[in-house]
């Protein structure tokens, strides 16, 4: 499944602070009806993304009836993304 979007940056703090990027409801919509087919566990969604011109593998995280896609400090750093910001990703889930 592949997948493109623009969202707003945020950060959430768990046990440590880090930036995500949230899935759209609609794009959500999708990703939950093939789930099943996609996870490999704990409703964790492996995928690979590129923002700009970085592309990374890294895996959604279900969150709030939708998904978190974690943006890797490497990344924050390479195409100069903070909390905040509109972020263009595409994405291709599963392995």
């Amino acid at each position: 499944m592949e997948l493109a979007f623009t969202a707003v940056a945020i950060e959430w703090r768990g046990p440590a602070p880090f930036v995500f990027v949230p899935v759209p409801p609609d794009e959500s919509e999708l990703i939950h009806e093939s789930a099943r087919e996609l996870t490999y566990g704990w409703g964790v969604i492996p995928a690979e993304a590129t923002i700009g011109g970085t592309t990374f593998t890294t895996s959604l995280f279900p969150r709030d009836g939708g998904y978190l896609l974690p943006l890797k400090v490497a990344v924050q750093r390479a195409e100069g993304v903070g909390v905040g910001d509109a972020v263009g990703v595409r994405m291709r889930l599963g392995r």
